[in-house]
């Protein structure tokens, strides 16, 4: 196409090329460009700096006429700060600023060949590279010693939840159009790096929050505006299939881009940053407590970017507004918020498949995590899964704290920037695995938090004693809160006799110094974390007493002090007989039935300061034992040495007899025995523990057969084993005597006597054997489309109409047989004789009358003349003809007869089959024991035959399940009837006895 008039130089490389090329763009002041103006929300709308609707901008739509007369006499002053195209940008002066790419010593050029692009990424590179080199930003160039490839990726929108093929939630981006990237990534190797600091985000938004009006301000192409160094610029050439060309301005790509941007700006807003601007790369957000505060301070940045050359984007710069997003955050005057819109995304994302789902997650969601309190506590199953050697198993565990997770983000509170004339609070808190914080501040009386904090402890760290671990928390509280804390009040919300023991101890250990060292670096108050109201001291310090009335501070604390769930305290049982025999009191709030109850209730009880006995029916006076200690007496009484390891109730008699009460023993004993590891290695299984019933129906004859090996036998004419093949509808057999069990004869088989014979099955039913599961045989199958289903190991159900048809086999030759049992080879034929005529109940006829329609001639009915023996001949060919057309009408009769009488029995088989069994029900992820059938592995009689824990990874319909083993990752296919399931609790073998194997020490013992 012809070019236009004047066109510059460079447009001759793109002659005869199906692309517009307008060389003589204007910039938009001169001539407006017609843009397409896209929906905005409600608290947005257009306003046009220019004639005839154009130069749109973006402001608020809730302002007074008067502010926004005010609002666009600034901007229509300052409308060349602001660009429509790409022809708008001047370019930032060089004295300002100017990139340099500063190249290592030992750095050697690089050129790189063009990479190869199909037809329609060749036209988005054309129309970019057209767009700079109209723009001058590029310009073309041949003699470069630094050549970088093109590469165009795509441009994705944000994630979104959509379903796949199969119906499941899949997390996805959809792409939305093409991007023109310049690989740079040997340059960037070779270049030193520019380490000119970034801003912190949290306190850009922190000095943001709580203001009134905000105007949000972006670059135009912010990166283009900054030029590049003359002795530099050949180091930014590209190649692309249109030439070589190399970059005026700078490109993205470069890794020292940010930080030359970043310097760029503070050089142009040093004065202002900080004061009413706050800027982070190209977005510049100005605030101001009042409108016309923050319209001063827009018209004198917006004045700036004139005598600079700065541009900023019409279509991301919004004026004026009352809340925005800012660096993924929402601030208003309310506070700073989570981005809504992202966590909606967030909480509608499936559970991750993998560790890259896992992780890909968790930086989400981490991006939030100082709204969330106990993020590290919520967040550990998953941590765990990042961890290395450790294979993906997404459990029960890891489902619930990924559901937890996305709740908390969903219900994230309205956090509040620090007020640095007031005193800051600090309420610290630990576990045994994490440690967390928060911070805040007072205001009017009523507490407001700025930052929630946590952190798992390190290996070495879960070995430190409950007091370290406090004293641990606040030091971790300090260190995090420096930047807030340094030189202002602070008062710390601890246990207080932590601190204190921090502070007297003698002989600390260094870390414990270092600890010492850091508080007094702080202006500090420690007080003691409040406790409930109570009137017993001591041991029972922390037992609620409910009814009295003392005068206390108003909100004292903060509204979640218990950072950690784990750490949440809760009241001995016997709290209210506590009360009431020290000091009288019963809470108001009780019935007067419920006070009648308790007045002859308390009389069994005697307060013996710090303890509470329980006089018995038995007249024995027992110790009441709180939560806290119930594990360990349970443990002593059932898992010692004196345990024995007997059941739930004679493990409550042995606590009883011991002197101990709580009000329930026995269903905690029985709880404890049930979920006790080594109880559970133990015991057999029987019926009762059998899946439910599967019965395979099929709608032909000859559709579905099972085949099996019987022996081997003792030797009868060279041969061992019986090959055995049933039909699962008529019951029909076929058996062969062989001299071995392999493969060759098992496919000679099929071929003759099922496939040559009956004609070719749906489905060939077997066990695992090698025999069946082998090359040759699954060939033969695969040959003629037959369908091999393998039994599920050390479970003969599976297979169960074949393995019924070798017991009566096996019956009727142990019958027939002579003594030596050495002639079963010539008996095999008259069995399958015998049992191919014998009745069977679930067909109601016989095998032989169900494929033939008529009965078997027997040797008998000649003897003793039956009817068909002694009838004369019809020789009349119509009357046999109309015989045979009954005769064969007849064999369509018995079959749906026996069809129907089949499926009656396997039903009524089923029902009763199925009221005699446990109910099972397995999940995915659910650990499980595996009953091991193979008893020769078992040396001696005290070894246990349930073997585990392994993992359910699959649940099937028909009672198989695939299950993995924790340790060495092997993954097999088990009926569920060998399964039970595994329930957690304490394996003796783990814990740690003295001498005598009475008495159990903690495996974590404070060291004083």
């Amino acid at each position: 196409m012809a070019l236009k008039e004047g066109r510059p130089p460079w447009t001759h490389q793109f002659e005869g090329l199906p692309v517009e090329i307008d060389s003589g763009t204007k910039p938009s002041l001169e001539e407006p460009p017609k843009l397409e103006l896209k929906d905005l929300p409600g608290h947005l709308k257009y306003v046009f700096l220019g004639d005839n609707d154009t130069l749109p901008v973006i402001i608020a739509s809730n302002l007074e006429v008067a502010q926004e007369q005010a609002l666009m006499e600034v901007l229509k002053a300052n409308k060349g700060a602001i660009g429509w195209t790409i022809a708008d940008l001047k370019g930032i002066s060089p004295s300002i600023v100017m990139h340099k790419i500063i190249t290592t010593e030992d750095a050697k050029p690089t050129r790189e060949a063009q990479r190869r692009l199909n037809p329609n990424l060749r036209e988005v590179v054309k129309k970019e590279v057209i767009k700079w080199l109209d723009a001058g930003i590029i310009y073309p160039i041949s003699d470069s010693a630094w050549v970088s490839p093109t590469q165009v990726v795509p441009k994705k929108a944000g994630i979104q939840v959509v379903k796949d093929e199969s119906g499941e939630q899949i997390a996805t981006r959809p792409v939305t159009g093409w991007r023109v990237c310049i690989d740079y990534r040997k340059l960037n190797a070779a270049t030193s790096k520019d380490h000119f600091p970034l801003p912190f985000i949290d306190q850009i938004i922190e000095k943001l929050s709580g203001q009134k009006y905000y105007c949000f301000l972006d670059g135009y192409s912010g990166y283009n505006q900054i030029a590049i160094h003359p002795d530099d610029q050949h180091k930014t050439t590209f190649t692309c299939p249109y030439g070589t060309f190399a970059f005026r301005r700078m490109p993205f790509g470069l890794c020292n881009a940010p930080a030359t941007f970043q310097r760029c700006m503070m050089s142009i807003f040093s004065d202002m940053v900080g004061e009413s601007l706050e800027v982070f790369m190209d977005d510049f957000s100005i605030f101001g407590t009042t409108f016309d505060a923050c319209l001063n301070e827009l018209e004198k940045v917006l004045k700036r970017c004139v005598e600079k050359n700065l541009v900023l984007s019409w279509e991301k710069s919004h004026f004026m507004v009352q809340e925005g997003i800012v660096l993924g955050h929402v601030i208003s005057e309310r506070g700073m918020e989570v981005d809504k819109a992202k966590i909606r995304v967030i909480s509608s994302l499936p559970p991750p498949k993998n560790v890259k789902g896992v992780r890909s997650f968790l930086g989400h969601a981490g991006f939030y995590r100082r709204f969330i309190k106990g993020f590290s506590v919520i967040t550990k199953p998953l941590c765990n899964l990042l961890l290395k050697d450790v294979p993906f198993d997404f459990t029960n565990e890891c489902m619930q704290a990924f559901t937890v997770l996305k709740e908390h983000l969903v219900k994230a509170p309205i956090l509040q920037p620090p007020d640095w004339s007031k005193p800051f609070e600090i309420m610290c808190d630990a576990s045994d695995t994490t440690i967390g914080a928060v911070l805040g501040q007072r205001v009017d009386k009523k507490p407001v938090v700025i930052y929630y904090a946590s952190k798992t402890l390190s290996e070495a760290q879960l070995n430190y004693t409950t007091t370290e671990k406090e004293l641990l928390a606040v030091v971790y509280a300090l260190d995090k809160f420096r930047s807030y804390i340094w030189g202002s009040k602070v008062v710390v919300y601890s246990d207080h006799s932590a601190v204190r023991y921090l502070m007297e101890k003698k002989d600390a250990k260094p870390r414990l110094i270092r600890w010492v060292l850091l508080l007094q670096e702080f202006d500090l108050e420690i007080r003691d974390k409040k406790g409930c109201e109570n009137v017993v001291a001591d041991h029972l310090s922390r037992i609620p007493l409910e009814g009295v009335d003392d005068a206390s501070e108003i909100n004292e604390r903060f509204p979640d002090e218990q950072l950690l769930a784990v750490s949440t305290y809760v009241a001995p049982w016997y709290a209210h007989y506590v009360n009431y025999l020290a000091k009288g009191a019963i809470p108001n709030h009780w019935t007067k039935k419920r006070r009648q109850l308790f007045s002859s209730q308390v009389k069994q009880y005697i307060w013996d300061e710090p303890d509470l006995f329980k006089i018995g029916a038995d007249q024995v006076i027992r110790r009441c034992v709180p939560e806290t200690e119930v594990l360990e007496i349970l443990t002593h009484a059932h898992s010692s040495a004196c345990g024995g390891h007997f059941s739930g109730n004679k493990t409550g008699y042995r606590v009883l007899s011991s002197g101990f009460y709580w009000p329930t023993i026995f269903k905690d004993a029985r709880e404890y025995a049930r979920n006790c590891i080594n109880c559970q290695r133990m015991g057999s299984i029987s019926k009762r523990d059998e899946m439910p019933l599967q019965p395979i129906l099929v709608v032909e004859v000859f559709d579905v057969w099972g085949i099996d090996f019987m022996g081997p036998f003792p030797n009868s004419n060279g041969f061992l084993y019986i090959l055995v093949a049933v039909d699962y509808v008529s019951k029909w057999i076929e058996a062969i005597a062989t001299r071995t069990n392999d493969h060759s004869v098992v496919c000679k088989f099929v071929q003759s006597n099922i496939f040559s014979r009956f004609g070719v099955p749906r489905v060939i039913i077997s066990d695992g054997g090698s025999h069946f599961k082998n090359f040759n045989f699954g060939k033969l199958l695969k040959r003629y489309s037959v369908n091999h289903r393998v039994a599920t190991p050390y479970h003969p159900q599976t297979s169960g109409q074949v393995e019924v048809s070798n017991r009566q086999i096996k019956e009727i030759l142990m019958k027939t047989v002579r003594t030596d049992r050495k002639d079963w080879s010539s008996k095999l034929d008259d069995a399958l004789w015998a049992y191919r005529t014998a009745f069977k109940t679930p067909l109601d006829t016989t095998p032989y009358r169900m494929v033939y329609g008529k009965g078997c001639h027997l040797p008998m009915e000649l003897a003793h003349r039956a009817y068909w023996a002694i009838k004369t001949v019809n020789a009349d060919y119509d009357e046999a003809g109309r015989a045979r057309k009954l005769q064969l009408n007849e064999i369509e009769e018995i079959r749906d007869q026996a069809y129907e009488c089949a499926s009656a029995y396997k039903d009524k088989l089923k029902k009763v089959h199925d009221a005699k069994i446990k109910k099972k029900n397995f999940e995915m992820g659910q650990k499980v024991w595996l009953y091991n059938s193979r008893l020769k592995m078992f040396a001696g009689k005290l070894k246990s035959k349930w073997m585990g824990p392994y993992v359910v990874r699959r649940v099937g319909r028909f009672g198989d399940v695939d299950i993995q083993d924790e340790r060495t990752l092997k993954q097999q296919t088990v009926n569920g009837h060998r399964l039970k399931p595994y329930l957690d609790g304490n394996d003796i073998n783990n814990l740690e006895l003295d001498k005598a194997g009475y008495i159990l020490r903690p495996v974590e013992e404070e060291q004083s």
